[in-house]
């Protein structure tokens, strides 16, 4: 039986969010949906103006799309400049700027929806903007750049996540006051200062090896001091215990390819942290949402309400790999530790570890008896086994049907290589269990769907962990064992106390045994590990 395609078209798309909602959000929620709702509005009576049509609105996003590109960027700076002379109207700490992203791109269109690449690039050119400005990308700019009275700052190529080639991204310099003359305006004085202070030093080189040395230990600028973040602005109050947000390790390999390497340590490092109790750590979920944008650490933390936040770097060569990480206490700016370690894929491992215990110890965190014969246990020794595992979580994560298909291959690859790992088989069970809920699976029978998660489940449980026993309570839900549900996740929590998934089953399972107000308290909590959390938390 064949299926009609989706149909595609070329289309332009302006992509928009607001900078710092979860601050806006933590300190106002009744004000920050009031205005939100307002500059909505005008917004979408704006894209009419334009002839365009508002596709999307979740959270604080927009999505829109328009016939012409011109339109598009002509629409992008119309909102910019309402929203200016709103904001002027408002306090300081509750100014709400949008910032925007216009793409020209060739997308999916089903029903009065699209997908595709040209979406993907819209959203990553946003992130590039600072609030209240407007990024395009390289095809956009080719088409306007003689038809509008714009100046355009050229940002350079940007290698963004799941798109081969490297988008070109310019700056819209749109009215005077605008955030990209400010931003310009900046960039122009820090030029001038520099040229002015290349000149003395030429100058003084002048004058000999004496004055290079005065230079050298007297005059050398120090690396810019990090802004401290404010307690009072944070979207969240600070947990008792030592609060991180792990950062998306920036992938330096010059390679693409090796962007699910680079997240895969970042999500072990994440994860091996999280089975702490004395350590409250930020969900991946949220912290991912700053990859590849241009964040400061004060924006982190008062965004996510944490003291500490950890930022690195990989750079994988064949099979050898540099890992730089930096620790820092966003409250003061200060640096508690930076550090570079240098190995062999192989040893993938050891580094991980000695990253762990850095914080660990920088963060005077006392272990447990379990935690400590916790860190002693490798889940694998198999490098392949877990090179494998990690594809398929990298493609798990896209919920897409063929991408789950991807994702089995790989979980079972890694079962092959290490017939002991339990994470792969939890991998298995849960991809099978959500996706077979999903439709991803309708070659197999409702019967063989219900029978490989369990299958996958059973073993999982033989090397326990989190995520096994989140799966075995979703499927205890659904069969109305609710007792066994509920202890289930008090297992995952147990396993990984700042795991959300697990506080989120919880919450799930209290809630159909008919205990609303604790589940109401689960759910909270899985929120508060997880800022950005998904819709079903709700």
């Amino acid at each position: 039986m064949t299926t009609e395609p989706y149909g595609r078209k070329l289309t332009a798309i302006l992509s928009a969010d607001v900078k710092g909602y979860s601050r806006l959000m933590g300190e106002n929620e009744e004000a920050t949906i009031c205005t939100l709702t307002a500059y909505r509005e005008v917004m979408a009576d704006l894209i009419q103006k334009h002839r365009g049509r508002v596709v999307d609105s979740p959270g604080d996003n927009v999505l829109a799309e328009f016939k012409s590109v011109v339109d598009a960027v002509r629409c992008a700076v119309e909102i910019q400049e309402e929203l200016k002379v709103r904001n002027a109207e408002l306090p300081e700490n509750r100014k709400m700027e949008f910032r925007i992203g216009v793409n020209l791109g060739d997308v999916i269109e089903e029903e009065e929806r699209i997908y595709g690449d040209g979406v993907n690039i819209a959203a990553r050119v946003e992130g590039l903007a600072e609030g209240g400005g407007i990024s395009i990308s390289g095809t956009v700019h080719d088409h306007i750049e003689n038809k509008l009275a714009l100046g355009y700052e050229f940002l350079g190529e940007h290698t963004v996540k799941n798109i081969k080639k490297p988008v070109r991204v310019y700056r819209v310099l749109s009215f005077p006051g605008a955030a990209a003359h400010r931003v310009i305006k900046a960039k122009a004085v820090v030029g001038r200062m520099w040229r002015n202070i290349a000149l003395v030093v030429a100058a003084i080189l002048v004058l000999g090896g004496v004055v290079v040395a005065i230079w050298h230990f007297y005059l050398r600028p120090s690396p810019p001091p990090i802004e401290p973040a404010s307690v009072e602005r944070m979207a969240f109050p600070l947990p008792d215990n030592p609060s991180l947000a792990v950062l998306p390790f920036e992938n330096l390999s010059g390679d693409p390819e090796q962007e699910y390497f680079t997240d895969g340590m970042t999500d072990d490092l994440i994860t091996d942290l999280s089975k702490i109790s004395g350590v409250f750590v930020i969900a991946r979920n949220s912290t991912f949402a700053y990859k590849d944008k241009h964040v400061k650490v004060r924006q982190v933390a008062e965004e996510l309400g944490v003291r500490y936040v950890l930022e690195g770097s990989v750079r994988r060569a064949g099979d050898q790999v540099r890992v730089n990480a930096q620790l820092i206490d966003a409250t003061t700016g200060h640096h508690l530790w930076a550090e570079r370690y240098d190995g062999v894929v192989d040893n993938i491992f050891e580094l991980q570890d000695k990253i762990t215990q850095k914080i660990v110890a920088a963060l005077a965190v006392k272990l447990t008896a379990d935690e400590q014969k916790e860190f002693a246990r490798r889940e694998t020794d198999s490098i392949a086994a877990y090179d494998a595992l990690l594809k398929g979580w990298e493609h798990s994560r896209r919920v897409t049907r063929d991408d789950f298909v991807k994702a089995v291959s790989y979980f079972k690859e890694a079962i092959e290589l290490d017939p002991n790992y339990g994470r792969a088989y939890a991998a298995l069970a849960g991809l099978y269990w959500s996706g077979g809920g999903l439709g991803f699976f309708q070659e197999l029978s409702l019967g063989e769907t219900g029978l490989l998660p369990r299958e996958y489940l059973q073993m999982a449980m033989n090397y326990p962990t989190s995520p096994a026993h989140v799966v075995a309570s979703q499927m205890s839900v659904f069969h109305r064992r609710h007792k066994e549900a509920i202890a289930q996740a008090e297992h995952a929590i147990a396993l990984d106390p700042n795991d959300p998934n697990a506080h989120a089953a919880m919450a799930y399972a209290l809630n159909w045994a008919g205990r609303p107000q604790e589940a109401v308290d689960s759910a909270m909590r899985a929120m508060r590990l997880d800022p950005g959390f998904p819709a079903e938390y709700i």
